[in-house]
C-alpha cells in the first residue's frame, strides 16, 4: 500500500534536490507511512515509526555524539529514512558521525544537494499514498463483491481457486490436512514447477501467526480452511510471484484479506455440500470424467492426480466398475414402484457403494482413482506398479470390498429393502443389499499409459453391464467371462442386431401380440431351455404332450423353421437371448 524510499527519491520534487544516498542503501525499500518536516533535536518521541523525516540540520545539535544520539533515536522508532538538504547547515556535505551512526543502523540517509521546498516533496508522497490507500480499498471492496458472488453461486472449489490466482496475480494451492493438493491454478507459471515435490515442500511452509500467516523464507502466505471448529485443509499463495526471493515484509494487507475471502468462501461451500461426496472424491470424479470425456489434456489430468497422491504416469492401470446386479434393491425400479435411481434413496446407495469401494482400496493398500461414474455404477482406476500384480491387486480388491460391505451391511440395510427376489446358487450368490453378493465388480485389459486409461474403463463398464445379463457369480468379471448373453448386451443397439431378432422372431411376437393368452414366445423358451427335450419341456410347462407338440407346431409354420434342425435352433437360441438384450435396455 505504501511507497518505499527508493520510490520516493524517484519523484520529480525530489529529483528536483538532486538526491545522494549516503548511507544505509540496503534500506531503500523500507515503506513510507508518512512525510514529516521537523527542526529540532528531539523529535523521535513525536513519530510512531514509518515517517520519512525531512530537515535542514539547522536545529541539530553541534557535536559528534548529539548527532549520533539523534540518529540513534529514529532508528530506534523505526523511522523509513531521513533526509537533509544541504546548504543551510551543512554547506556541502552532512558530517560524518551523522553518516556512520546512520549506516551501523542501517538508515538510509539522503542528502540534497539543491535547495526543494518540503511542501512539494510532501504533497507528492501523501498523494501516493492516499491514491495507494484508495486503490487497496478498491481491490479490497472487488474482493468481498467477487467471493460473495461465488458464494451464492455455490462454485466448486477449482473455480474459487482460479478467481483467488486472477484476483493475485500469484500461483494459489488447495490441499488437504495430508498435504495433497486438491486444486491449483499457477497463475501463468509452470504448474509442474510448483506441484513438484508438493508434499516435501509444504511441510516446510511454518506461518508464524494463528489461522492466517507469512512464511517469509518459504515466501508463502496461508490461511487454514474449515468451519464450526472443523478444519480439513489450507489455502497458500506465493508472495512474490515468480522464481524470486521471498519477500523481506508482510504481503499486502489486500492479499491477507483475499486468501481469507477465498478460504470462507471454500469453507461455506463445504459446509453446504456436507451431505454430498467429499471434496477428494469431488476431485477423483472430476479426473475419472475427463479420461472418460476428453474434457482437459491426459497430461494435465496425470499432473493433478500425482498431485493428489495417486501418480498415474509409468504405472499399470486398470480400469474397474462395480455396480449392483438390480437397478434398485430387490430389482424394483421406477416401472417397478421402486425409487428412481436418481432419488434420495437411490443416492444414498450409491454413496454408500462409492464409500465401500474407497475403503476398500485402502484395505488392499492399492493406489487409484475412484468415484460415482453415474446413477448405478461406481468406477476406479488402479495404478500398479507393474504388470504382474494385476490379478492379485484385482483379487484383493474384489475381496476387501467383501468385507467392507459385510460389515457396513446392517446400517446400509437399513436405508434400502431386502432383495424379494429369488437368490442364485454359487458362493457369490446374489443376496440382500450389504452382503457380498449384491453387486459384480468388473475390470477391463490392463494398460501401460493414461492415454489408453479410457479403453480400461470403458471396457470395465461394458464388462458389468453385460454381466449382470448372466447367472454366473465371480469375485472379478472379465471381458472372457461375460458369455454370449453379455456380448448380445453389449450389441444391443446394434441395427443389424435387431435387425436378426426381428427377422427371426418377429412373425411370433406379432401372433403373441394378437393372441395374448397363447404366448408361443414362452413354449418356444422352454423347449430350447430343455435342450429341444418335447417331454421335459412339456412337463415344465404343465402341459400334455399332444398340446404341447401341437403348440411346436405352430410354432414351426408361423417361423417357418424345422423344431427338429439344431441350426434352427441354435439360430432361435441367440435370437431369444438378443431380444432379451434388447428388451433390457
Amino acid at each position: 500500500m505504501f511507497p518505499t524510499v527508493r520510490e520516493v527519491l524517484a519523484l520529480d520534487p525530489v529529483r528536483h534536490g538532486g538526491p545522494r544516498v549516503v548511507a544505509g542503501a540496503a534500506g531503500l525499500d523500507r515503506p513510507v507511512r508518512w512525510v514529516h518536516a521537523a527542526e529540532v533535536p528531539d523529535i523521535a518521541a513525536l513519530l510512531s515509526g514509518g515517517e520519512l523525516v525531512l530537515t535542514t540540520g539547522i536545529g541539530l545539535p553541534a557535536d559528534d555524539a548529539g548527532l549520533r544520539a539523534f540518529v540513534g533515536e529514529l532508528a530506534d522508532v523505526g523511522v523509513s529514512g531521513l533526509v537533509v538538504e544541504l546548504g543551510r547547515r551543512y554547506p556541502a556535505a552532512v558530517p560524518r558521525a551523522m553518516i556512520a551512526a546512520a549506516e551501523r543502523r542501517h538508515l538510509p540517509l539522503v542528502e540534497l544537494c539543491r535547495v526543494t521546498p518540503f511542501v512539494r516533496i510532501t504533497e507528492a508522497v501523501h498523494g501516493l499514498i492516499v491514491d495507494a490507500q484508495l486503490a487497496e480499498l478498491r481491490a479490497t471492496e472487488e474482493i468481498h463483491q467477487r467471493f460473495t458472488e461465488l458464494s451464492v453461486e455455490g462454485a466448486e472449489p477449482a473455480e474459487v481457486v482460479r478467481q483467488a490466482a486472477e484476483l493475485a496475480g500469484c500461483p494459489v494451492v488447495l490441499e488437504n490436512l495430508s498435504r495433497q493438493v486438491l486444486c491449483h491454478d499457477p497463475a501463468g507459471e509452470s504448474a509442474e514447477l510448483l506441484l513438484r515435490g508438493w508434499e516435501q515442500h509444504s511441510r516446510r511452509i511454518r506461518p508464524t501467526t494463528g489461522r492466517t500467516g507469512y512464511d517469509p523464507d518459504a515466501g508463502w502466505l496461508c490461511t487454514t480452511v474449515g468451519a464450526r471448529g472443523q478444519d480439513w485443509g489450507r489455502l497458500l499463495l506465493r508472495w512474490p510471484a515468480g522464481e524470486l526471493p521471498a519477500a523481506p515484509g508482510a504481503p499486502p494487507t489486500r492479499l491477507t484479506i483475499l486468501v481469507e475471502r477465498a478460504a470462507s468462501t471454500l469453507a461455506l461451500g463445504r459446509l453446504i455440500r456436507r451431505d454430498a461426496e467429499g471434496l477428494e472424491r469431488q476431485i477423483h470424479r472430476t479426473l475419472l470424467s475427463a479420461l472418460l470425456d476428453h474434457t482437459r489434456p491426459v497430461d494435465e489430468v496425470a499432473l493433478r492426480a500425482r498431485a493428489l497422491g495417486v501418480p498415474l504416469d509409468r504405472r499399470h492401470l486398470v480400469g474397474v466398475v462395480v455396480r449392483y446386479r438390480a437397478d434398485e434393491p430387490g430389482g424394483a425400479g421406477p416401472a417397478a414402484g421402486g425409487p428412481a435411481a436418481g432419488g434420495p434413496a437411490g443416492q444414498a446407495r450409491l454413496r454408500d457403494l462409492a464409500e465401500a469401494v474407497s475403503q476398500a482400496l485402502r484395505e488392499a493398500e492399492l493406489s487409484g482413482l475412484t468415484s460415482t461414474l453415474d446413477d448405478q455404477a461406481v468406477g476406479a482406476l488402479l495404478a500398479l506398479r507393474e504388470a504382474g500384480q494385476e490379478e492379485p491387486a484385482l483379487a484383493a480388491f474384489a475381496a476387501a470390498l467383501d468385507r467392507v460391505r459385510v460389515d457396513a451391511g446392517p446400517a446400509a440395510a437399513d436405508r434400502v429393502r431386502q432383495d424379494a427376489s429369488p437368490p442364485a446358487t454359487g458362493p457369490h450368490a446374489a443376496r440382500p443389499y450389504g452382503t457380498p453378493g449384491a453387486v459384480i465388480v468388473a475390470a477391463g485389459s490392463g494398460v501401460a499409459s493414461v492415454r489408453e486409461a479410457r479403453r480400461s474403463l470403458i471396457e470395465a463398464r461394458q464388462v458389468a453391464d453385460a454381466a449382470r445379463r448372466g447367472r454366473r457369480d465371480l469375485p472379478v468379471f472379465r471381458l472372457p467371462q461375460v458369455g454370449l448373453a453379455g456380448l448380445l448386451h453389449l450389441l444391443r443397439d446394434e441395427p443389424r442386431l435387431q435387425t436378426f431378432v426381428e427377422r427371426e422372431l418377429g412373425p411370433l411376437l406379432a401372433h403373441d401380440a394378437e393372441h395374448p393368452r397363447e404366448h408361443l414366445l414362452g413354449t418356444l423358451r422352454g423347449y430350447l431351455a430343455s435342450g429341444r427335450n418335447k417331454s421335459a419341456a412339456a412337463a415344465a410347462a404343465h402341459l400334455s404332450r399332444p398340446a404341447f407338440y401341437e403348440r411346436l407346431a405352430r410354432i414351426s409354420r408361423i417361423l417357418r423353421v424345422d423344431l427338429d434342425s439344431v441350426d434352427d435352433c441354435l439360430s432361435l437360441h441367440v435370437a431369444l437371448l438378443a431380444l432379451d438384450a434388447v428388451r433390457d435396455d
